[in-house]
């Protein structure tokens, strides 16, 4: 008995093989494959914020398969309608030149994907140098290139969990029209439909069931209990001049995790002495939580009762702050204006709501306005009983979305200065309603990242302490500040940026935003919204770390008569002491 001799494949047989056992199993969409790679190139095109491997690569890869479930619509649209509407001549001359080897089909597949897959590493090698760029002007460690290819394969790896997620929920449709069609004869034109309603039920039911559970569980988790849990740092006040204290008429349970670290973490009246060298009174901290009292208009009222009983109207200053999300106060803005007066400040603050402040920025807006006009408008009243003599500056401070509470307590310029006595709002978002009247009518010539108006006289924008001074004539009083970084995603972050260019990217750029950066339709709003999770991931004087510039902001609107440079440096020093003490034990 003979056998056939075997005949020894060659290198390109072996690989075509391979190939095509590989295209076999993942049965990939060529179309989608090239789009998926242009949106991942888009992905890692210069923002505003320099990015980790591992989160460039979740961007990536979920820009990615956009791009490729885009590719694969377009493909089934243009096979669906196009195709069939061309001329008969047109689809045969299309035919003939379409009449490859099976072997040149392989190869030109081949080409696609590692087309795709080199064109993708040599633009995540540009995207390094981007990043680099990025995280010098920040003062960062810069990013090595052969790590930061890393992207790629966590790219990939992310597309490939979201394509395997598909074609399960298309096998388990196909599964059920088929059980429909065949098993229960029922017609195709309604198992179809019908198998389609069964898997969405299915998962609706199941999300509403078991992955609902698991959502709220940890939702719960990180707000809800979050807000019941207080740091092991954060100890009931014993002085009557602290919300919290068992004299207060807000009991230290109701005032939620970030309200309990607000009143216990206070410079005393000693820290205040030992720094500026001067006698310092011991500074009143006023809270509200939610569960401080039954509505928003009791918790304001509530405030009142607290200022009232702390003789917080008796201090220099009394400073109105709009919390952002969960309550949150930042500690060097409120040690600042007790820094710089002795101690001789009120503070007041409520809490509107348990979740973060982006959650409360999409769901929770009209809850910071009214919280931030009850607070204004309760306490003003209060203080406006008082002698014009007797009382003290009344100061509003936000930041984030606080400072979109607190301009809503305003109907315009006109308002605050008829009110208080200063403003100092901190990054605001792009959708605050004051601050974008005044960038949209700013003096010609200047800027959108610093725009003058009305040559300064009543409101300045600054991202340094030299901005506060410029232009460099008259600023009345009151004066109302915003600080705001040209690399601030929160500030710049638009809806309009999808499909209009702003004018921050065709004006010159901010001295810590990327040269390169450039806008594109629908690709720039997202690099931007990717930004927003990294905003205070960076180093303060970044992005939306404002750090000791609170200070400077302060001094501009509200200068204490003994001000001078030495006793500047020494607050802004205790400033940075008390903020690494606080990052070590919060």
């Amino acid at each position: 008995m003979t056998t056939e001799p075997q005949v020894s494949q060659s290198l390109p047989e072996r690989v075509l093989g391979v190939l095509r056992a590989a295209e076999h199993a993942i049965r990939p969409n060529y179309t989608g494959v090239v789009i998926g790679a242009i949106f991942f190139a888009w992905s890692v095109s210069p923002s505003l914020l320099p990015r980790t491997w591992i989160f460039q690569g979740l961007v990536s890869g979920i820009s990615a398969i956009i791009g490729y479930g885009v590719g694969c619509v377009l493909e089934w649209a243009f096979r669906k309608w196009a195709w069939p509407r061309l001329p008969v001549r047109m689809r045969a001359r299309a035919r003939f030149f379409l009449q490859f080897s099976d072997r040149t089909r392989q190869l030109t597949k081949m080409v696609i994907v590692l087309g795709a897959a080199v064109g993708v590493a040599a633009i995540l090698a540009r995207s390094a140098r981007w990043q680099r760029d990025l995280e010098m002007l920040m003062g960062m460690e810069p990013t090595n290139t052969s790590s930061y290819l890393r992207t790629e394969l966590l790219a990939a790896a992310t597309v490939a969990l979201v394509i395997g997620v598909f074609r399960v929920v298309r096998w388990l449709i196909r599964s059920i029209v088929r059980v429909l069609n065949i098993d229960w004869r029922i017609p195709r034109a309604i198992a179809l439909p019908a198998g389609f309603l069964v898997v969405v039920v299915l998962s609706v039911l199941l999300f509403q069931g078991v992955l609902a559970k698991a959502f709220f569980s940890v939702a719960n988790s990180a707000f809800s209990v979050r807000n019941s849990n207080t740091s092991p740092a954060a100890v009931q006040p014993v002085q009557p001049e602290r919300s919290g204290s068992p004299q207060s008429l807000a009991p230290w349970n109701t005032l939620g995790s970030e309200g309990r670290w607000f009143v216990s973490f206070v410079p005393s009246a000693e820290r205040i002495a030992q720094v500026t060298g001067a006698p310092a009174r011991e500074p009143i901290r006023v809270y509200a939580g939610l569960e401080s009292a039954e509505n928003p208009e009791a918790v304001a009222d509530l405030v009142v009762q607290e200022l009232d009983r702390t003789r917080a109207f008796e201090r220099k200053v009394l400073v109105l702050v709009t919390t952002t999300g969960t309550g949150w106060v930042d500690s060097t803005t409120a040690e600042s204006i007790e820094y710089m007066y002795g101690g001789d400040s009120a503070i007041a603050a409520t809490q509107y709501s348990y979740l973060p402040s982006v959650l409360s920025f999409l769901s929770d807006k009209s809850k910071a306005a009214d919280a931030g006009r009850l607070l204004v408008h309760a306490v003003h009243e209060r203080w406006a009983q008082l002698p014009p003599e007797t009382r003290p500056k009344l100061l509003i401070y936000g930041e984030s979305l606080g400072s979109q509470g607190s301009e809503a307590a305003f109907t315009g310029l006109d308002d605050i200065r008829t009110l208080v006595d200063g403003v100092l709002w901190v990054g605001p978002p792009n959708s605050n309603r004051l601050w974008g009247q005044l960038t949209t009518r700013r003096d010609p010539g200047t800027p959108e990242i610093l725009p003058i108006y009305a040559d300064g006289l009543i409101v300045r924008f600054a991202a340094d302490a030299a901005n506060l001074h410029r232009p460099n004539g008259a600023w009345v009083e009151p004066r109302i500040a915003y600080l705001q970084h040209a690399s601030d995603p929160i500030v710049w972050w638009s809806p309009d940026l999808l499909f209009e260019e702003p004018d921050w990217l065709r004006e010159p750029r901010g001295a810590d935003v990327s040269k390169s950066i450039r806008w594109w339709p629908v690709v720039t709003f997202w690099q931007v919204s990717a930004d927003l999770a990294h905003a205070q991931k960076v180093p303060s004087g970044h992005g939306h770390r404002y750090g000791t510039l609170v200070l400077d902001g302060w001094t501009a609107v509200t200068q204490p008569d003994n001000w001078n440079p030495d006793l500047e440096a020494r607050i802004r020093q205790a400033l940075n002491e008390d903020s690494d003490w606080e990052i070590a034990h919060k």
